[in-house]
């Protein structure tokens, strides 16, 4: 996250809330469009499923490229949304960093836990409770902890260092997807990383250049310390995501971590900003920015499951690599950063990297089992049903109940 240096205008505040609805929109189309009809039958389904088994038109490759690059450049917009509400609540002296994980956690919980505990059958939320609470609460654990960790390390180190850090969560997730997910990947993920993480490096350059060395260095070993926690606390969460939509539903995860994500920040909350939050002298504007920011947090959770859903973890952390630049781009135009080729430059290397990552499918060492005949006409294989881990309305459904709650 970057924290901008902003000025006090309104015009600046309402062109952020037309862009972050805008994106949102965008967002929605793309969805509702991929998010239609079984798995195999989708056109990013498709290409994934037939890879190496049937040839698919340079024309469907590009669409589902394009949708992916589109998708992940909307979280990056939506991230962006909240660094620059946020940087307008630091110019308001408004610190309080777990009070708005607070409040998008509780409205993931007012909709999506609500929503799953209406669902009947196996996957009701005390069946999910019994068997599986301690998984999603150390899931809830490592979302919120990395959350507050890196939005702390600013009181302590630079902005360069926490950029540069920050990307640590890559290799990471790719670590834990391969000995746990048993996700294999080829040599092409391997260099495209390194293209993404090249174009970090002019993004940084250009922000040396520039003079952005933000943040503190007061204690920099315990800032970029938190950096690094919070890269690992986030991998591992979004693992567990990818693992939780891919083989259970999205309603699930998000409900859950709803559920967890409210108790644990809230109790957070009361024990380490009490007296920040008493001290905030609620206005129009301050209820306007935590609005915004909450808005942005909400839609990112709630989205970034389906790109998870349709890609991989590893391939949405490579997309999101840009919201430091859409930041940045937003401060060339509103808040008189100087302007740096580099910054140009970094963006089309990391879209680059993008996609040539997601131009080469990655593939599961888990054996699959062969499936057994059978007289029964609704059996299904072990295999069906780690492909079509939920039915086709239940898909429809959850993106809809998604839409519908924005």
């Amino acid at each position: 996250m970057t924290i901008l240096n902003v000025k006090d205008t309104n015009s600046q505040l309402f062109f952020f809330q037309v862009l972050i609805f805008l994106g949102v929109h965008v967002f929605q189309c793309l969805a509702l469009r991929d998010m239609e009809g079984p798995v195999e039958e989708r056109l990013c389904g498709k290409l994934k499923i037939g890879c190496g088994l049937h040839s698919y038109n340079l024309r469907d490759v590009f669409t589902c490229l394009l949708k992916t690059i589109l998708m992940g450049q909307v979280l990056s917009l939506l991230i962006c949304g909240t660094a620059v509400s946020c940087g307008y609540l630091v110019e308001d002296k408004v610190e309080t960093p777990m009070l708005q994980s607070f409040l998008n956690y509780a409205l993931l919980l007012f909709t999506y836990t609500t929503l799953l505990s209406t669902s009947k059958g196996d996957r009701n939320i005390l069946q999910i409770l019994k068997t599986n609470w301690w998984k999603y609460l150390a899931m809830a654990v490592a979302d919120v902890e990395a959350n507050y960790a890196v939005v702390k390390a600013y009181q302590f180190t630079t902005l360069t260092s926490i950029q540069l850090l920050d990307c640590f969560v890559i290799p990471v997730l790719m670590l834990l997807s391969w000995f746990i997910l048993k996700t294999r990947y080829r040599l092409m993920h391997f260099v495209a990383v390194a293209v993404c993480l090249l174009g970090v490096g002019a993004m940084v350059g250009a922000d040396i250049l520039a003079g952005r060395n933000q943040g503190s260095t007061n204690h920099v070993l315990l800032g970029d310390g938190l950096v690094l926690l919070s890269a690992v606390l986030y991998a591992i969460s979004n693992m567990c995501q990818e693992h939780t939509v891919k083989n259970l539903s999205r309603i699930e995860f998000l409900g859950m971590m709803g559920l967890f994500g409210t108790l644990i920040s809230g109790i957070q909350l009361a024990v380490l900003e009490t007296d920040a939050v008493r001290k905030i002298k609620w206005n129009f504007r301050i209820c306007e920015l935590t609005f915004l920011y909450t808005l942005c947090m909400y839609a990112l959770y709630s989205f970034m499951p389906v790109v998870v859903k349709m890609t991989s973890a590893t391939a949405v952390n490579l997309s999101l690599l840009t919201a430091d630049l859409f930041s940045l781009f937003c401060g060339l135009f509103l808040f008189e950063y100087k302007f740096s080729a580099l910054y140009i430059i970094s963006f089309v290397i990391i879209t680059v990297g993008f996609v040539m990552f997601n131009a080469i499918p990655t593939y599961s060492a888990l054996p699959e089992e062969p499936a057994e005949p059978s007289d029964d006409p609704n059996a299904q294989s072990s295999s069906d049903h780690l492909l079509l881990s939920t039915d086709t309305d239940t898909q429809r459904s959850e993106t809809l109940t998604a839409v519908a709650a924005l």
